[in-house]
């Protein structure tokens, strides 16, 4: 699959021309904004993308598309995934629509693998998707089932930590976020956010922005539980790792205290 770069998009619903509004309706160019992402009908969009559902999964999307957008997400996915089967995965996610690849992301959530590990491996080339939303995507579709197994979870995304990619990295830090955007809470990363640690130590030093802002997110969302915790572990990355990246990471992370 080949994404086209993106275009300069609209900040607002009604500076959306109908022309690139119906184009991203029926699937055929990409949003450039959190906005056309947001304003793209789903309804139609499904019905492009599959013409041949059943009624019974049609009506249910439809009642879908009426909730909020990650209500509509999840439920579409979980629609597609019903009647589909695992080759709705398959066909979502080389889809040109962002939002379409998606919908491949919460079917991974949805699916049952043998463990985080296969799990994992199903989302990263979504994780790793050249669109930004995309890969918001991919981590909030996976967040729920990647919590039931915390343990496991963190000791395999520490392996991420690693990756070349400073998308696949990123997603390391953000899909565990004890607070998130958009999403349920990880009660035992509040209660515990050192649990974590085998994920944000490696990234203290990373040299990307990308990867930074998340690291900073991260821990100040455990700051509004464990403020010292935070101070304690930034005055002791400062010793270890005086350089730009970790001075930065530092910064961010304390800004609400």
């Amino acid at each position: 699959m080949t994404v086209k770069p993106l275009r300069k998009g609209a900040s607002r619903t009604a500076d959306i021309p109908a022309d690139i509004l119906a184009a991203l309706s029926h699937g055929t160019i990409p949003s450039a904004t959190l906005t056309e992402g947001l304003a793209l009908d789903q309804s139609i969009l499904v019905r492009t993308t599959f013409p041949h559902l059943s009624p019974p999964t049609l009506q249910a999307i439809d009642a879908a598309c009426k909730q909020g957008i990650l209500k509509r997400m999840r439920s579409i996915s979980a629609a597609l995934l019903a009647e589909l089967g695992n080759q709705a995965i398959d066909q979502c996610q080389n889809h040109l629509s962002d939002t379409v690849r998606g919908w491949a992301c919460f079917m991974v959530g949805h699916s049952p693998y043998q463990d985080v590990n296969a799990l994992l491996n199903a989302i990263h080339p979504l994780a790793d998707d050249a669109h930004f939303g995309v890969r918001e995507w991919a981590w909030l579709g996976v967040r729920a089932a990647l919590s039931n197994d915390l343990q496991g979870s963190i000791s395999a995304l520490s392996q991420w930590t690693a990756s070349p990619s400073e998308r696949v990295r990123r997603f390391a830090c953000e899909a565990l976020r004890p607070r998130g955007v958009w999403c349920a809470h990880i009660a035992a990363l509040k209660r515990a956010p050192s649990m974590a640690l085998p994920i944000l130590q490696p990234l203290r030093t990373d040299p990307c922005t990308y990867v930074q802002d998340s690291v900073a997110n991260w821990l100040n969302d455990a700051a509004k539980d464990h403020p010292h915790w935070v101070q304690t572990l930034c005055t002791q990355w400062l010793h270890d790792c005086p350089c730009e990246a970790t001075a930065r990471i530092c910064l961010r992370a304390q800004r609400n205290l």
